[in-house]
């Protein structure tokens, strides 16, 4: 397994089909968790406030995912549903045939900010 430095090794190691979806993803994070830091943990990318892990992303063969709490998830189960997106309790997958919208974005991370107290 690959370990990575920081989000622009990951992104750049990641399968080439996915990388905007993935600068653009990292983009949306930023602004929706202002005050999180940019780590890699689990050698995935993710936001943290304090110790905490509020969102992370990672990059598959067919498919990218956004990975945040489990109450932000059920809170947007119906429009996770409504765009024919698959979820699991602490993910959404995504790919560019079906892709993940901003405003979800933003509210799953969000959400998963107020989730874990912060």
């Amino acid at each position: 397994m690959t370990s990575f430095d920081n989000h622009d090794a990951y992104i750049a190691a990641a399968p080439e089909q996915f990388r905007d979806m993935l600068r653009h993803l990292r983009v949306q994070l930023s602004r929706a968790l202002p005050e999180a830091e940019e780590v890699i943990k689990y050698d995935m990318p993710g936001f943290q406030i304090e110790d905490t892990i509020i969102a992370g992303y990672a990059a598959f063969s067919k498919q990218c995912g956004l990975y945040v709490d489990p109450g932000a998830i059920a809170a947007h189960a119906d429009e996770i549903s409504s765009l024919k997106l698959k979820a699991t309790r602490t993910g959404v997958t995504f790919s560019p045939g079906k892709p993940i919208t901003d405003e979800l974005v933003e509210k799953l991370a969000v959400g998963s900010r107020i989730a874990k107290g912060y």
